[in-house]
């Protein structure tokens, strides 16, 4: 079996990630577990109990539902939960930023984030593109901007990039002039390794079964363990997993 290429991630650092590591990233994303010493009326002397370490299973695996209040669950689910004056926040911003995503779901035509033309991420090609929707999506999410992000992407996961405080730093270093937000970073990273980004989606999907995230949001996620110094941690739980060993089967050669 040939060896699927590295992704070239500058955004992450220097050094490629060989795909093997990605996957067990991503497994430890989903999977890892974290103790905590919970107190409860039946054992108030308390004990350790183990929570899931990341957001997986709090938004990958849920589905978006016909109410716009259910969504913002999946946005708590990433970035925390909201008081009431939050919510009303992002409930307000939710119907303002919805004229926005549709315009850049119809000017997408059906195209998937990293198959649009360049155009659509640059000032060059504006009015009208993609990125001058989400640059405008930016504008009106209110307080809580990433909350808005991920109900969005959840929304339209091959279209709408999420996008956190940490992972804008990030990408913002590798932007060019002309780009017309962080987005067109992340489009030219999903173009350079679409080839591996394939093979991680495939991979990832087979393996855990419960969701299947698309490309777009397998780069969030690498990102965001990367710059928040969770990547190590990350690969050391997936490797730990049993979809780790389904993993090593599937590609050793017999």
């Amino acid at each position: 079996m040939t060896d699927p290429p590295a992704l070239v991630l500058p955004t992450t650092g220097p050094d490629p990630i060989p795909v093997d590591t990605a996957v067990a990233a991503v497994l430890g994303y989903a999977r890892g577990r974290r103790p905590l010493w919970f107190r409860s009326f039946d054992r108030p002397q308390g004990h350790w109990v183990e929570l899931p370490a990341f957001g997986w299973t709090r938004y990958d695996t849920l589905p978006t539902g016909p109410d716009g209040d259910d969504d913002i669950l999946l946005g708590e689910g990433l970035h925390g939960r909201l008081d009431r004056p939050g919510w009303a926040d992002v409930r307000q911003s939710l119907d303002a930023v919805a004229p926005l995503a549709t315009a850049a779901d119809e000017r997408a035509g059906g195209q998937p984030f990293w198959e649009l033309p360049d155009d659509e991420l640059s000032v060059l090609g504006e009015p009208g593109t993609v990125g001058a929707a989400f640059r405008e999506i930016d504008r009106a999410s209110g307080a809580h901007p990433g909350h808005v992000r991920a109900i969005l992407h959840h929304q339209r996961p091959a279209l709408v990039p999420h996008l956190t405080r940490s992972t804008r730093r990030a990408l913002l270093p590798h932007t060019h002039e002309g780009d017309s937000g962080v987005e067109a970073v992340v489009h030219r990273e999903l173009r350079v390794n679409a080839d591996a980004f394939s093979h991680l989606e495939d991979r990832v999907a087979a393996l855990l079964g419960d969701a299947r995230p698309t490309r777009l949001r397998l780069h969030d996620i690498l990102l965001w363990l990367a710059t928040t110094l969770r990547l190590a941690h990350a690969v050391a739980l997936g490797t730990a997993t049993p979809e780790w060993q389904c993993h090593l089967a599937a590609v050793t050669p017999r």
